[in-house]
Formats: structure tokens, sequence, C-alpha cells
């Protein structure tokens, strides 16, 4: 069971990779992308979701208490969200050097590992 949790956990990891980079690339690369028109960007942005679905979809049935997963659905959604601003703040910190991370956003991330506890306590 542990290794079920753990492997849905690394690709939900490798998923939102994929989905920061497909929804905030174009942002964070703005010199790369500027150049280029809306539907061009908008294709980009489809070509690298689709990788992030290659393990998010994986990731969730791997998890799934439905498919002998340790985890219920709701269980994998809070996961997945914080997982999902962890790679992203990283990312954030790494790519974009005008971006800080302030006070709000570790309260935020506060009240995100509380959401944790609350679904996950039985």
């Amino acid at each position: 069971m542990l290794g079920r949790g753990l492997g849905a956990i690394a690709l939900l990891i490798c998923s939102n990779l994929f989905m920061t980079l497909a929804w905030y690339g174009q942002v964070m690369f703005k010199s790369r992308f500027e150049r280029i028109g809306i539907m061009a960007v908008i294709g980009i942005s489809w070509l690298v979701a689709l990788f992030e679905y290659c393990f998010m979809v994986p990731a969730n049935r791997l998890g799934s208490a439905e498919y002998g997963g340790p985890f219920s659905i709701w269980e994998l959604k809070v996961i997945q969200e914080v997982v999902s601003l962890t790679v992203f703040t990283v990312i954030v910190l790494l790519v974009m050097k005008n971006e800080a991370l302030r006070w709000n956003h570790l309260v935020g991330f506060i009240c995100l590992v509380a959401a944790v506890f609350f679904i996950f306590k039985k």
C-alpha cells in the first residue's frame, strides 16, 4: 500500500511539473513566447499538457482506493492540490527571480496543510 501511495505522489509531482509549464510557461519564458501568436502558445500548452495527463491519470488510478490504492478520491484531490502548489512554488522561486514568496503565501500553504489534516482525519 505504501508503495502505491508513494508511486502516486511521485507521478503527481511529474504531472505537476508539466502542468506548471503548460499553464505558466508562456509567462515564465516570456522572451521566447512573445513573438508568436496566442494560437501557437495555446497549441504548445496543449502539447505540454498531454504529458501532464500521461502522468496524472496513472497517478490517480495507482493511488485510488477504487483500484487498490491507499487514498480516497477526496484524499487524492487534496494531495494533488498540495503537490501542485509545492511544485509551482519551487519552479517560480527558481525560474521567476522577480517573484517573491511572502508571508500571506505561507499562511495559505499552512491552510492547505490543515486541509490535508482534516481530509485524512477519520
